[in-house]
């Protein structure tokens, strides 16, 4: 080959090469850009998802504390002013709660319970009943009321209490039924159970060594009466725990009785600062502590006939001015007149008397009313409370 030849063939090779190394270039450039592209696409797709979840949990945050962190910002979080109607009737409805996990355990029997008693003597011992019932594991059916007080209510306990409220709430510690079960139900009809009251200011171990057995005897045991069967001292911390959470959250009243109750309260705030007095001064509270001081002689005669009327009043013959002495007594109304005074009490505010019937009527309370003239009375003032 000559030299021509030789330069021309070289210089052929060497534009090829050039040819191929600028393909190989441009093919690694534009594989370099789509690269780019997608990792940007990526990138704008995660922020995308990041900016979305941030704003849910925002929203989510914001209906919890938007109300009270952003209640003077221009957002979404209006105040209860701001919302129409409808919409503030909705906010005024009680949340719903997350109902407790059920507490599962291996069922000894069935507790049935007739509580004794005024309502706050029954309520007590209905904290108490549910409480032996947990820590006996069994079953606890919905207490009865009693009926055969001073006061002949006929209330059963769901006409006071929200009766589902009570099961439910209470279902992570004990299992609550509103009756037996129907495979017992007949025997329960029939009376074939065992009955009996439970030893006043007992201990937790009473239960344990005494009535459970009973309990896992006779399956259905009946206790007759349920005032002060428990103590309330020297109990585990677990025990009393669960009695205040009977009391304060598992024993709730129903609605027609919370709706009138706010209705109360409302109309005595209008009127101005009030007082309520639960002044423990009706003929069976009388009658049944002995403490006749400032009777006469014909009401003394009657709240000593009174206390023979009711057999289950162990103590009948009372001596009136040494259980005085001892401090054993309530206050008379002109006591009561006197601790007001003493408290600086103004004596033109409301002073709502939330009792029975006073013993002995406007007479009886002449010194309380008075130095306080502006007294209402609830076994009255009720009857003529507006219903609409």
């Amino acid at each position: 080959m000559c030299e021509a030849e030789k330069f021309i063939y070289h210089k052929k090779k060497l534009l090829l090469e050039m040819k191929v190394k600028f393909l190989g270039d441009s093919k690694l450039k534009n594989s370099l850009v789509s690269k780019s592209r997608m990792s940007l696409w990526m990138i704008r797709a995660i922020t995308i998802l990041l900016l979305w979840s941030c704003c849910v949990h925002l929203v989510a945050v914001g209906g919890m504390w938007g109300p009270r962190l952003l209640k003077g910002w221009p957002s979404c979080f209006n105040s209860h002013h701001d919302l129409p109607m409808a919409s503030q009737e909705m906010t005024s409805l009680p949340m719903k709660i997350a109902l407790p996990p059920k507490r599962l355990y291996q069922n000894n029997g069935y507790l049935m319970v007739s509580c004794n008693g005024g309502l706050n003597q029954m309520r007590a011992a209905i904290c108490d009943m549910v409480t032996i019932a947990r820590y006996m594991n069994v079953t606890l059916i919905v207490p009865e009321l009693d009926k055969t007080s001073f006061w002949n209510d006929p209330s059963e306990f769901k006409d006071i209490f929200d009766v589902d409220h009570f099961i439910t709430s209470l279902r992570d510690e004990v299992r609550i039924l509103k009756e037996v079960p129907p495979r017992l139900k007949r025997r329960v009809e029939l009376g074939v159970y065992h009955t009996m009251p439970p030893i006043s200011w007992s201990n937790m171990s009473y239960y344990q060594d005494q009535i459970l057995p009973l309990v896992k005897k006779h399956k259905v045991l009946h206790l007759n009466k349920t005032d002060t069967r428990l103590v309330n001292n020297e109990l585990p911390v677990e025990v009393q725990k669960l009695r205040c959470r009977v009391n304060f959250n598992g024993l709730r009243f129903t609605p027609k009785i919370e709706e009138l109750g706010r209705r109360v309260v409302k109309i005595l705030r209008e009127k101005g600062p009030f007082l309520v007095l639960h002044l423990r001064y009706e003929m069976d509270m009388l009658a049944f502590s002995g403490c006749s001081h400032g009777c006469n002689r014909y009401e003394e005669e009657e709240l000593t006939r009174m206390r023979y009327a009711y057999p289950w009043w162990k103590e009948k013959v009372i001596n009136s001015e040494l259980k005085r002495k001892e401090g054993l007594c309530p206050l008379t109304p002109e006591e009561t007149a006197l601790t007001l005074s003493a408290l600086g009490i103004d004596r033109n505010v409301q002073i709502y008397i939330a009792a029975g019937e006073i013993y002995g009527g406007k007479r009886r309370l002449k010194a309380l009313t008075d130095v306080f003239p502006g007294i209402l009375f609830a076994s009255l003032w009720l009857f003529t409370f507006p219903r609409d």
